[in-house]
């Protein structure tokens, strides 16, 4: 039994109930976000996805396929790796998300909360800045770590640390 935001993307995501292989799921697909094993792609199955598809190949240390072979067929490609553009790594959030919670003295970390600190993560590359390799900020902009803060500390404040 799935829980709320869970439960969403259970019931919105999977339209015509599909059930098959991960290659057979790749076939169309709009975006893969991969957060599972070494591996498991290859450029034939981010070719067979849709025009313009979305790679977050995010396994560490190794992708589900290399990014370099991802980025022949996709239009945007994102891994863990620190050795390629749009590096997703949970550093982008914690120091900022634990700052945030400890200055508004939150005790918790609702649903709220964790969207205040996506968005204030996704402000941080301003649009004129937006392209392909480059969606998600670095580790080390200057930027990240204090507007996730604020976002989390705003949104505890505002009543939102258990919704």
């Amino acid at each position: 039994d799935l829980a709320g935001e869970l439960r969403w993307v259970a019931e919105h995501t999977n339209p015509r109930g599909f059930r098959g292989s991960l290659r057979e799921a790749m076939r169309g697909a709009d975006v893969f976000i991969g957060v599972s094993a070494p591996n498991l792609l290859d450029g034939a199955d981010v070719e067979a996805m849709a025009d313009r598809s979305i790679v977050f190949a995010l396994a560490n240390p190794d992708p589900e396929i290399d990014p370099v072979e991802a980025g022949q067929h996709a239009a945007v490609v994102a891994t863990g790796r620190s050795d390629h553009p749009n590096q997703i790594n949970n550093v982008l959030a914690f120091p900022g998300v634990f700052r945030g919670l400890l200055d508004a003295q939150g005790r918790t970390v609702g649903a709220h909360v964790l969207e205040a600190a996506a968005r204030a993560l996704a402000g941080v590359v301003a649009d004129s800045e937006l392209n392909a390799s480059y969606v998600v900020p670095s580790v080390f902009h200057p930027e990240v770590h204090d507007r996730v803060a604020d976002a989390v500390r705003r949104s505890v404040l505002a009543g939102h640390e258990n919704a």
